[in-house]
């Protein structure tokens, strides 16, 4: 590590930033949560969505986000379909 980079901090990659996010956002509505569905989950879907189509054409109905409850677990289920690379 760089001095300059001591100083000024080091540019985070934006996966690792959303995977903080999320861990965030799914440790707070853990705790504050009832049985319903988190109400965060389509915010969370159009977020996903808004960073994808930086990089991939997508429509917007290709990505699902679902959460379940397994025994003491919460799983977090993100399905994107991403479109076929012609080559």
């Amino acid at each position: 590590m760089s001095f300059l980079s001591f100083l000024l901090g080091e540019k985070k990659k934006s996966a690792s930033v959303a995977k903080e996010r999320l861990q965030i956002i799914l440790a707070h509505e853990r705790g504050s949560r009832s049985d319903a569905s988190p109400d965060y989950l389509p915010a969370l879907q159009r977020e996903l969505v808004a960073v994808i189509s930086k990089y991939v054409s997508i429509n917007p109905d290709d990505i699902k986000v679902n959460l379940e409850r397994q025994d003491n677990l919460d799983v977090l289920e993100v399905k994107i379909e991403l479109p076929e690379v012609s080559r």
